[in-house]
Parts: structure tokens; C-alpha cells; sequence
């Protein structure tokens, strides 16, 4: 243990101007970090920054951490994803583009195509071609082989490509000669209009144009029965509540000074009730109420300097004035 202050001080700056944290070279001189901080001048502390830098820096120079680099350059070189660069070493893949330099990682449009390539060199193209020629298509080879319908247009010469729509002309549709007669007699026995359709091949619609009116079994479409109009019946006039108070007492009080919301509660009714009992000229404005209802007292900066003089807190204070603390600050 270094005994001498200035040879601790000169270990101190030495080692932390090499680039070593404050906690390697309190660990390395056996004193406390706050003892390190206290001789490292100010103008030379590295920001949060500078030294997370550092310390990727410092980390950079161990064996493990070249070998480990040098291991992502050789498989990332040779073709290998980041994704199977990561799994194959145990690490993250933002581990793995830490330790490559920019010019050394591929572009998006190269990475695609070197994965296409690897992916494509994995594909029976014998076996493909066999499946293709026999009538599947090129989604459903994607679907099976796990590629893009594209990859496997690729994979596919170009004298048996197929032109673009069906694969196979579309199987034609069995369907009888329509006899009226045949028809006639057919539903007469009882046998249903979709029945004859499905076998004829064509609409119920046909069928029906077929059958005379007078034999069709369907039932005309029924209208809705409408409903009896009621008589209308003249409207009265609205039923006005009565209170526990008449209308000139509730205007006698609102004149006397209460609110409406005090009248309210003696009358046991909400405050717009007690309003739509008051004229629009006897209404007050919110200004007028405020100052009604909410008087400031008149209380000056000496009086509350005084009582704050004698010792009371500002809580005191407003609770003796009748104003808020906020209030007893400002004035005073």
C-alpha cells in the first residue's frame, strides 16, 4: 500500500490518464473511489460518455475480446449471417455488429442475395422441376420447400415454364336439355324448384319461369300488417314543481345574498332548479359571485409580518386571516 500522499496522488492521475476507470485504480492502489475522485483534477473527470468509451476501449485490448473478434470477422467473412454468427459463438447479434467494422458489414441487398444463394444451393432442383412438370404450382412449391414463389421461378427452365392463369382447363359442367314438360310434370309430382335446378343445371329462377302460376306452391310475399294510427292527443302543459319555498322567498334570499346552491339545499332541490325560479336580470355573474361568496379579508403585509414575527408558521397564519398559506407568502 502506498504510504506517501503525493506518490498516491501521482499513482492516481498516472494510471487514470492511462485510460483505467476509477474503480480499477482504487481496486489496483487499495483505497476507496471517493479517495480517487479527490485527486483526479476536475478538468480531467471523463463525462458518463467518455468513459463508457473508455471502458469498451479498455475491454477491446483483453486476449478474450481479440479472439472473440477475430472469430466474428472469419465466420461473418465467410457468408455466414449475423443471425447464425450469434448462435453459433453464444452471443447477441448486436454483439456481433459491435465487433465489425463498417466496412466490413454487407449491405441489405447484398445480405439478400448471399442468403437467396445459400438458401437456393439447399433445394432440389431435380425434384422441383419433376413436381412442377406433373402440374403444382410455383406457390404451392414455395409453400412446401419454404422459399418464395420466385425462388422457385428461378430454379425452373424457361421452355417449361407454364403461361400465367390455370394450370388445367376447367372440368365441364354436366347439364341436361330443359324440358318444360318434364319440368311441369316433376313439380306437379312434388319435387322441389332447387332440386330440378341442381339436376338441370340452372337457376330456380329458370325453374319457376317454367311453372304456370297457378301451379307455383310458393306463397306470395305477405306485406307487413300496419299498425293502427293512434289519435293524436293534444299536449298539456308541463308540470311545475312545488317547493318548500315559494318563488319570492327563493327571491327574496338570492336578493338577501345566499347562493343558489345554499337556497337549493334548504329546499332540498338542486341549484339549477332554484336558477330557473330566478329572472335573467336578478342572476348574478361569476365575478359578482365570486366576490360575494369568497371576500378577501383585509389583511396587509404588516399585520401578517407581525404575527410571522410572534412565531406562527404561514399555516397558522392564514388559518387566523381567513386566506390560503399561498396568499399569507405573497402579501407578506
Amino acid at each position: 500500500m502506498v504510504r506517501d500522499l503525493k506518490e498516491l496522488q501521482a499513482l492516481i492521475r498516472s494510471r487514470y490518464r492511462e485510460g483505467a476507470s476509477i474503480a480499477v485504480v482504487a481496486r489496483e492502489l487499495g483505497v476507496s473511489k471517493s479517495t480517487v475522485q479527490r485527486h483526479v483534477p476536475a478538468g480531467e473527470r471523463r463525462d458518463a460518455a467518455a468513459a463508457a468509451r473508455q471502458r469498451h476501449r479498455n475491454r477491446a485490448e483483453t486476449p478474450y475480446e481479440r479472439a472473440l473478434r477475430a472469430q466474428v470477422v472469419r465466420l461473418y467473412g465467410s457468408g455466414m449471417p449475423q443471425q447464425r454468427v450469434a448462435a453459433t459463438l453464444g452471443i447477441s447479434v448486436e454483439a456481433v455488429v459491435a465487433r465489425l467494422e463498417p466496412s466490413q458489414r454487407r449491405s441489405k441487398q447484398e445480405a439478400a442475395r448471399l442468403s437467396v444463394e445459400q438458401q437456393g444451393d439447399l433445394l432440389p432442383q431435380e425434384e422441383i422441376i419433376a413436381r412442377y412438370v406433373e402440374g403444382a404450382t410455383m406457390a404451392e412449391l414455395g409453400r412446401l420447400y419454404g422459399v418464395h414463389p420466385s425462388t422457385i421461378r428461378r430454379r425452373i427452365p424457361e421452355d417449361l415454364l407454364r403461361s400465367r392463369g390455370r394450370t388445367s382447363k376447367p372440368r365441364p359442367r354436366a347439364r341436361r336439355v330443359l324440358v318444360d314438360e318434364e319440368v311441369r310434370r316433376r313439380y306437379l309430382a312434388g319435387e322441389s324448384a332447387y332440386v330440378l335446378a341442381r339436376e338441370f343445371g340452372v337457376s330456380a329462377h329458370t325453374i319457376q319461369a317454367r311453372i304456370p302460376d297457378a301451379d307455383w306452391r310458393g306463397r306470395p310475399a305477405e306485406k307487413a300488417p300496419v299498425p293502427p294510427s293512434r289519435p293524436a292527443q293534444p299536449r298539456t302543459g308541463g308540470v311545475r314543481m312545488v317547493l318548500a319555498l315559494s318563488d319570492e322567498e327563493i327571491l327574496a334570499r338570492y336578493r338577501a345574498g345566499q347562493s343558489a346552491t345554499a337556497i337549493g339545499s334548504a329546499a332540498g332541490v338542486d341549484c339549477r332548479t332554484i336558477l330557473r325560479r330566478i329572472p335573467e336580470t336578478e342572476r348574478r355573474t361569476h365575478l359578482q359571485a365570486r366576490q360575494l361568496y369568497r371576500p378577501a379579508p383585509d389583511v396587509d403585509a404588516d399585520t401578517i409580518r407581525a404575527l410571522r414575527a410572534r412565531g406562527l408558521t404561514w399555516d397558522a397564519i392564514a388559518a387566523k386571516t381567513g386566506l390560503s398559506p399561498k396568499t399569507v407568502r405573497a402579501r407578506a
